[in-house]
């Protein structure tokens, strides 16, 4: 749930021309409260309008909280172009590169210029039924499964090319940025996020004399496309996640993977802080 505070208890927009705008998503947790209240403040004292209500004009969106709390506000305001940059109040927090320890030493960099802007690539999914399509974007990862932890069989193509008839319990298909994640846990491989790549994933495969699936992780180029094929009887017995999001579709007959033309832009503030991150966070 993304926690919403009136902001006019701490400023009020109308008696103020600024266009300095931040907005400011928080979760509902007390620490995530504590610290929206504190960078507000700072923020006030440095000049700019932050908002607790997305505003579409803003020059950069403050996420706070965890992974989550980033993914979740990405998706509510439909992958927005505005920078974005999160402050850590969850556990991992590898997209949260902020402490909020650090509120006063940050807003003070990004003031005066010190940071970069990446691109965070995206993958999409079309999503073909017996009477629709649909167009799924995820910044980490989409997976394909069975309702209720059943094993699922699913034909997988590469750029039309079966590849193979897999069993188990799904397949995973990955970012760059979101190889860190879901994917690392079922023993995918970390992708640098300047990659123009996306990664297939088994989950649980299932190897025996009646079936045969590939045990690893494909990486696959950016212009390729994935075709995952379930068979009939998971036409409307099938769960697609999407980074957490559960979806299920009647008449499943096809989705289509391929790099998406949309990004997100991500504040970060050293050049190799990507490697400093990943240490951090994993060893």
């Amino acid at each position: 749930m993304i926690f919403i505070i009136s902001y006019y208890q701490y400023f009020n927009l109308e008696d103020n021309v600024s266009d300095k705008i931040i907005n400011i998503i928080s979760n509902s947790n007390y620490d995530s409260r504590k610290t929206t209240s504190r960078l507000i403040q700072i923020l006030i004292d440095n000049g700019y309008t932050p908002t607790t209500t997305f505003n579409p004009s803003a020059e950069l969106t403050i996420c706070v909280g965890g992974d989550g709390s980033f993914l979740k506000a990405v998706h509510k305001n439909s992958f927005s172009t505005i920078p974005l940059v999160g402050v850590n109040t969850g556990h991992l927090g590898f997209f949260q590169e902020i402490s909020p320890e650090n509120l006063e030493e940050f807003v003070e960099e990004y003031k005066n210029g010190n940071y970069i802007i990446e691109e965070v690539k995206l993958i999409g999914a079309e999503i073909f039924t017996r009477t629709k399509s649909i167009i799924l974007t995820a910044i980490n990862e989409i997976v394909v499964k069975a309702q209720a932890s059943k094993i699922i069989h699913l034909n997988a193509y590469v750029n039309r090319n079966h590849l193979e008839k897999f069993s188990g319990d799904g397949i995973l298909i990955s970012t760059p940025s979101g190889s860190t994640a879901y994917n690392f846990s079922n023993g995918g491989a970390i992708l640098h996020p300047s990659l123009n790549v996306y990664e297939l994933t088994p989950i649980a495969p299932v190897n025996s004399v009646a079936y045969r699936s590939l045990s690893s992780s494909i990486v696959i180029p950016g212009n390729y496309v994935v075709s995952i094929v379930p068979e009939k009887r998971y036409s409307s017995s099938n769960l697609i996640l999407v980074d957490g999001q559960e979806y299920s579709f009647k008449g499943l007959k096809k989705i289509n993977f391929r790099m998406s033309n949309k990004t997100i832009k991500k504040l970060t503030f050293e050049n190799e802080s990507y490697w400093e991150n990943l240490k951090s966070k994993f060893l």
